[in-house]
């Protein structure tokens, strides 16, 4: 296998400060690193696009345990990708291996960093990629969604929302989601299989809640934020229980902050739950297990969207997936 001497990468070229474009970036040509005693060399194949990457491009970085990307620095995400090159007994070249690191088309570092994974076990190493560690952990981990809930997801398009809604189906409940346009709500009941879903912009998101969900929210999925949380207060059965996975109505638009209606909350004995998910070893097994077995079983899909490009299309993709243009999780093709 021929490497080349020289690779991509993109860096961060200034803070986001309000909106991210192009010009937030950098793209270098830079060597391609020789591994040392105990290290491997991989050529990186997918990466992993998300909305969160916003908010670690901001000097402030708001979500606990991330530091914010540092200017002249490479951006990074998580990875999958081939050893090409091994000084170590513990991969082999050929190995299909998971990591986080920079975006560029190399990777390089101690063995133990790499993840080894069987290419058996999914349908494409994309599927390694996928945001069901996060979607898991709120869905079945914290809201516990099950028989008899009927649950609301916010984002459900998106990379979490999608799966997290078909989560909750797999375990029994209704699920209704939201979404920013008729072909994403056709696209969440014709092909995830969720009971309802309607589109936030055509109207007070609590009307649609209350012709859908007459009899009241028992789990409620957010990753928006804004009137859909407020509407979801409204909405919520007593003891409802409040997965808060985002707030992408904040993150983009720059929208106030939901109203929280404090007093209904306390009568309701509503349950909040705001997490992040870090993808621990725990969590990530806590998902591959029941991933494979519900694409076995047919009761899952996995909605994802692949840009093609190579390493250079990456800052463009993440520009067009805030923009709402992709539907799933998002990985851009490397090589």
């Amino acid at each position: 296998m021929s490497i080349p001497e020289k690779q991509w990468e993109v860096r961060l070229a200034k803070h986001v400060e309000d909106d991210l474009t192009l010009e937030h970036f950098d793209v270098v040509e830079v060597a391609v690193p020789e591994p040392g005693d105990g290290e491997v060399l991989v050529r990186v194949d997918y990466v992993s696009v998300a909305a969160a990457f916003k908010e670690f491009m901001k000097s402030d970085c708001q979500i606990p345990g991330v530091p914010p990307w540092k200017v002249g620095e490479p951006a990074g995400a998580g990875g999958v990708g081939t050893v090409v090159k091994s000084n170590s007994p513990d991969l082999a070249v050929g190995d299909l291996v998971q990591s986080f690191g920079p975006w560029q088309e190399y990777w390089s570092g101690p063995a133990q960093q790499f993840i080894k994974q069987n290419p058996q076990y999914v349908p494409s190493p994309v599927y390694f990629l996928s945001q069901g560690p996060t979607a898991y952990y709120g869905m079945a981990t914290l809201a516990q969604a099950g028989e008899g809930d009927v649950v609301f997801v916010t984002g459900a398009a998106g990379g979490v929302g999608s799966l997290a809604g078909q989560i909750a189906k797999a375990r029994g409940a209704k699920v209704i989601g939201s979404a920013g346009s008729q072909a994403k709500v056709d696209w969440l009941v014709n092909e995830l299989g969720f009971d309802a879903a309607f589109n936030y912009k055509d109207g007070p998101v609590a009307d649609r809640l209350r012709e859908l969900a007459p009899d009241g929210i028992s789990v409620f999925f957010d990753n928006v934020g804004g009137e859909q949380f407020e509407a979801a207060v409204q909405a919520a059965r007593p003891h409802a229980r409040f997965a808060l996975c985002g707030a992408l109505s904040n993150q983009n638009d720059g929208a106030e902050h939901p109203r929280f209606d404090l007093m209904t909350a306390i009568t309701k004995h509503l349950e909040i739950r705001p997490f992040a998910c870090y993808h621990l070893p725990e969590q990530i097994q806590d998902w591959v297990v029941h991933f494979g077995q519900w694409l076995q079983e047919g009761k899952f899909v996995f909605p994802h969207t692949i840009v093609e490009g190579g390493v250079k299309t990456a800052p463009q993709a993440l520009l067009s997936l805030l923009a709402g243009e992709y539907t799933g999780n998002v990985t851009v093709e490397f090589s």
